[in-house]
């Protein structure tokens, strides 16, 4: 009897045990708030209870990525998707008119806004992202870096025909008609003549539109996916972040940098007339977050913290293999290089 008493205490022993690292470590993990969750802000944020978002991100990743806003903060997403042209003489309209009309805006173009336009402001999450993806000014941050390569389409071209350089584009003459670029790539023109010298630079891309005769597209996720589809066989220059968003969903295209690449920023900025300013503080800094990149890296958009892998591995490595021009310009800048990019793309 005193043996059989002596197993169950021994069975209920072992029992309890086992049950304890469960028990412990469980409600900790669940419990742990997101580290973008700044508890200075939180309170006021969730009294005010609303974010509206003007964002050039597709719907397909935008509203999803906020829904995890959603879930943390309780705070309810108003979602506006527009390009980047739109928003921008959207908000400037606004501004004009005195409304308050939205608390953050998300695109590639934030730094060419009047900075009276935007709120001054330093998220705890700017530490941990790259030192060019920081306005001095304080006024907008880098929440992916948009880094400019030639692509292709992987059935229509082999790699072993890919040019080695620019140079070597202008000598591509069975490729005529089947190349694209978006009409917006003043950019990417700014860094050929910066890195090339505006002699040889000029002179370089005119062989390459007289041999190409490039198709001037509108819309850079719409070239990608034309580049995907094969009907284009190349992009002369596209985000790598779409040509990479369409590879992952299984289209046949990839990248190949060439020197120069071209870099700047898919950027977030506080409207400094936010209806709603400490959910818009709350939310620049989730946009910074490790989390927020880890979810848009899903969609082939590249880092601006050095915690976050890309998505496919090493691509950040490899275009940082060639001369990376940082291309930020104003808007005075901006209009001199579309002017020479339509003279040479269009005027033909």
């Amino acid at each position: 009897m005193r043996g059989s008493r002596n197993c169950i205490y021994l069975w209920l022993l072992a029992l309890s045990l086992s049950l304890v690292p469960v028990l412990i470590t469980a409600p900790v993990g669940a419990q742990a708030p997101p580290s973008w969750l700044d508890p200075a802000l939180l309170p006021a944020a969730k009294a005010e209870g609303s974010l509206i978002v003007y964002s050039s991100t597709n719907e397909q990743e935008g509203l999803p990525l906020f829904k995890l806003f959603t879930e943390a903060t309780g705070i309810a997403v108003e979602y506006v998707r527009a390009s980047d042209a739109v928003l921008m003489s959207r908000m400037g309209i606004e501004f004009r008119a005195g409304q308050r009309s939205y608390d953050i805006v998300q695109t590639a173009t934030i730094n060419k806004m009047p900075p009276q336009m935007l709120a001054q402001y330093e998220p705890p999450e700017t530490a941990n992202i790259s030192s060019q993806a920081r306005d001095p000014g304080k006024r907008w941050w880098g929440v992916y870096a948009n880094y400019n390569s030639p692509a292709y389409n992987t059935e229509r071209v082999k790699a072993s025909e890919l040019p080695r350089s620019y140079q070597e584009f202008a000598q591509r003459k069975e490729w005529a008609g089947k190349v694209a670029i978006d009409g917006t790539d003043n950019e990417w023109l700014k860094a050929m003549i910066e890195h090339f010298g505006e002699g040889e630079g000029t002179e370089l891309v005119k062989r390459i539109v007289a041999t190409l005769r490039p198709v001037v597209t509108d819309g850079h996720l719409a070239m990608a996916r034309a580049t995907g589809a094969g009907e284009y066989w190349v992009s002369l220059n596209n985000y790598v972040n779409l040509s990479m968003n369409v590879k992952l969903a299984g289209a046949p295209i990839d990248v190949w940098p060439l020197d120069p690449v071209t870099l700047f920023f898919g950027q977030v900025g506080v409207n400094a007339r936010a209806p709603h300013p400490s959910a818009a503080r709350l939310a620049a800094n989730f946009m910074l977050s490790r989390e927020c990149q880890q979810f848009l890296a899903k969609y082939g958009r590249l880092p601006t913290r050095q915690d976050v892998q890309s998505n496919p591995p090493g691509i950040i490595a490899m275009l940082t293999q060639k001369q990376v021009i940082t291309g930020l310009m104003s808007p005075d800048e901006e209009r001199k290089w579309q002017r020479l990019f339509d003279q040479l793309f269009k005027g033909r």
